[in-house]
């Protein structure tokens, strides 16, 4: 094994993909969806960023880290919405770049969808 196959490490992996991979200090979330989909968008939005936050620790980092966020609603009419829980999430001191979509989701339960580039 070679050392940058080493420096790579695997967490919360499913079947088809990592919840999160990590390659030396920088960390790469999948598309995160809401563990509850029969809450409204700000109510799956709320959830996904707790599931980010708990990825972020279990890497050993944190939302203030955070470099890039991509964000994809099913309904772009329903950004308010998101960006509700996002607001009362996001660390005002601390903004990732960020990036939101309409865009037709695996899941039509799905109404958000939210991927992420951390540093360690």
């Amino acid at each position: 094994m070679t050392q940058s196959q080493t420096d790579i490490q695997r967490y919360a992996e499913e079947t088809r993909l990592s919840g999160a991979v990590r390659h030396g200090n920088t960390l790469y979330l999948a598309g995160q969806i809401a563990d509850d989909t029969s809450l409204d968008t700000e109510g799956q939005t709320a959830d996904i960023l707790r599931q980010i936050d708990a990825l972020l620790v279990e890497a050993g980092t944190d939302k203030t880290k955070l470099l890039s966020v991509q964000v994809f609603l099913t309904d772009i009419t329903e950004i308010d919405a998101m960006n509700r829980a996002w607001d009362a999430w996001l660390d005002q001191g601390h903004k990732p770049a960020r990036a939101t979509v309409e865009a037709r989701l695996v899941d039509p339960e799905w109404s958000v969808e939210i991927t992420a580039i951390a540093a360690i």
